[in-house]
């Protein structure tokens, strides 16, 4: 029941993935079946990722329930982003905006689904589950996009591998899968990252200011794994087991 419920949305999502991917070739020029083909088969990755984990119950009455249909709406914003970077050094100024004005749209979007969430107690594991990798998708995108576009180093590329470093790190150390609780610092140090890499994305931004707002996504980000670590690290339960928390991990993303 769940899986035909996740395959109808799915279907139902095609569509505006399809129209924003083909208006971002077209912007860009020359690229049109390219960007749809890529984020194509990114939809297709993540269909079936949510295919594979999903639980066996959802909430709500229809489809994947109101939270989830929202991430999976972003989901079509973020995978056309992502289908340009193969050719983002030769973006133009237009598509550039474009890409702004896209991702700028999703991680507003982001800070709506989890509200709903909870409004209409729709909130599981597996709905922030599904809103943090893709929170964690589009910041490696933007930061790609940032140090493709020639004016920050690859360092600026740590912004978006921390996260994953962080869970190859777990798969070693199991303390640093250990779910944690629920931070305002680690929600404003989200936004903050997301919007730096938008200021280092601006086209007339000249490279000394793409330089520090790359560099503020990074620090920002360094002092919240940091901060988040040494709490796995240290936190123990009264039996020496790793503590239990409110965000899922592996990873002090959201």
């Amino acid at each position: 029941m769940v899986m035909r419920r996740i395959r109808r949305e799915l279907g139902l999502g095609l569509g505006p993935l399809v129209a924003v991917a083909a208006l971002t070739g077209w912007i860009q020029g020359g690229v049109l079946l390219q960007v749809v083909g890529i984020a194509l088969v990114l939809y297709g990755v993540q269909g079936a990722f949510l295919l594979r984990y999903a639980p066996s119950t959802l909430p709500g009455r229809g489809g994947m329930g109101p939270a989830n249909r929202l991430t999976l709406l972003r989901s079509t914003l973020v995978f056309p982003l992502a289908a340009l970077l193969p050719v983002w050094p030769d973006l133009g100024t237009a598509t550039l905006w474009w890409v702004i004005a896209l991702a700028s749209v999703a991680l507003v979007l982001d800070g709506v689904d989890g509200k709903v969430a909870r409004k209409t107690g729709s909130d599981t594991t597996f709905g922030a589950r599904f809103d943090m990798e893709l929170d964690a998708f589009l910041i490696l995108v933007l930061a790609a996009g940032v140090w493709l576009t020639g004016q920050v180093g690859a360092w600026v590329l740590l912004v978006g591998l921390l996260r994953y470093l962080f869970v190859a790190a777990g798969w070693a150390w199991p303390r640093l899968q250990a779910p944690l609780p629920e931070s305002r610092r680690r929600k404003v140090i989200c936004v903050v990252q997301g919007v730096a890499l938008l200021v280092a994305l601006g086209p007339i931004l000249p490279g000394w200011l793409a330089v520090t707002a790359g560099a503020v996504a990074l620090g920002s980000l360094l002092y919240s794994f940091g901060v988040d670590t040494l709490w796995l690290v240290r936190r123990r339960d009264a039996d020496g087991s790793p503590a239990t928390g409110g965000t899922p991990g592996p990873g002090p993303f959201t």
